[in-house]
């Protein structure tokens, strides 16, 4: 069974820095898709950061340049580095994982993911 638990989570102060945590369990994480969304009240689940197996990375424009997906196949865990955190980050934050192969527009669709974790609250204060 496919379990996906994010962590490290918080609130910062704009500016700041967080670095989110997606252990990953049931499945070999370096064959899959994975990628990390974010969903604010109100708003639909954005595709923030996407890795496919061989480990090319496709990110959202409002996010390029301050946030890093990075994995480690040893630990089967994903990473989300976020720095230069600004209000407008605050979202809850779920990793993703799927074991299909993707057209590379379609990487950021909540869509193409069949694997979910739980959620993980980022709140940045202005």
């Amino acid at each position: 069974q496919v379990q996906l638990v994010e962590s490290g989570g918080g609130s910062v102060q704009s500016g700041g820095s967080l670095r989110l945590s997606c252990a990953a369990s049931g499945y070999t994480s370096s064959t899959y898709s994975m990628a990390w969304f974010r969903q604010a009240p109100g708003k639909e689940r954005e595709g923030v950061a996407a890795i496919v197996s061989e480990g090319s990375t496709n990110y959202a424009d409002s996010v390029k340049g301050r946030f890093t997906i990075s994995k480690d196949n040893a630990k089967n865990t994903l990473y989300l580095q976020m720095n230069s955190l600004k209000p407008e980050d605050t979202a809850m934050y779920y990793c993703a994982a799927d074991p299909r192969r993707k057209q590379w527009w379609t990487l950021r669709l909540a869509a193409s993911y069949n694997y979910w974790g739980q959620g993980t609250q980022v709140t940045v204060s202005s």
